[in-house]
């Protein structure tokens, strides 16, 4: 594999057998990305983004092909495996939050730098969360919440653990353009000041030209991967 990349994918494909046969989600998909970038997938509904993403985290595995992340192979673990790489290399936001109803703010961001054995992780959390301009809703629980609140939550709990990969899928989705754009400016604000790759599944093309890069898939298939302009 490539030494200076975080993200290598190599001949990926992913075949699912529907009512009709089999079906082939993902065809033949390789690439590799460095460390500290910020990459956009892009392609209609249906192109393999949503499935490209979840292989690229280990949340499922491939008919063929491989991926390492941060250095180790995902598709050699078993389901356990993945998840220990997963809990210490990787963060996700998703359009829905899926934060803990019955954790305050201060709490769902806590949860995984505990899982992760962190010292300190109130300090931790209490430090991330005023990093995301939320210092005086630390007690508050998501039905307190506005959309955007829950978002800059869910963002600061996906950074804490200063994972080597942040995943996003549509991370703006539920959200009304204003706050979508505060959102993401604060996702690309702790990508530059952090080590954290950021990889972005999205709809929207302006934001997709905000990353570094851009990768795009057409029926499983990928079609571009370019570069932003300096």
């Amino acid at each position: 594999m490539n030494g200076g990349a975080v993200l290598v994918v190599e001949n990926l494909s992913k075949q699912v057998i529907s009512p009709e046969g089999s079906l082939t989600i993902l065809s033949d998909v390789s690439f590799s990305i460095d460390k500290g970038d910020s990459v956009a997938v892009v392609g209609a509904s249906g192109a393999g983004k949503s499935t490209l993403l979840a292989l690229l985290a280990g949340l499922d595995l491939p008919t063929e092909g491989r991926v390492w992340l941060n250095g180790v192979n995902l598709t050699e673990l078993d389901e356990d495996g993945r998840a220990d790489v997963r809990a210490a290399s990787v963060g996700f936001v998703f359009q829905s939050f899926h934060l803990v109803p019955s954790l305050n703010a201060l709490e769902n961001v806590m949860l995984p730098l505990e899982l992760a054995g962190v010292d300190s992780p109130r300090q931790a959390a209490a430090e991330i969360l005023s990093q995301v301009g939320l210092a005086d809703r630390t007690s508050h629980y998501p039905a307190q919440l506005s959309g955007g609140e829950k978002q800059r939550v869910a963002i600061a709990r996906a950074f804490a653990t200063e994972p080597a990969v942040l995943f996003a899928d549509e991370p703006t989705g539920n959200l009304d353009a204003n706050t979508g754009d505060h959102v993401m400016d604060l996702m690309f604000e702790l990508n530059r000041d952090s080590s954290t790759t950021l990889i972005l599944v999205t709809h929207d093309r302006e934001l997709a030209e905000r990353c570094d890069r851009t990768i795009g898939l057409d029926a499983g298939r990928l079609v571009s991967d370019s570069k932003a302009a300096a």
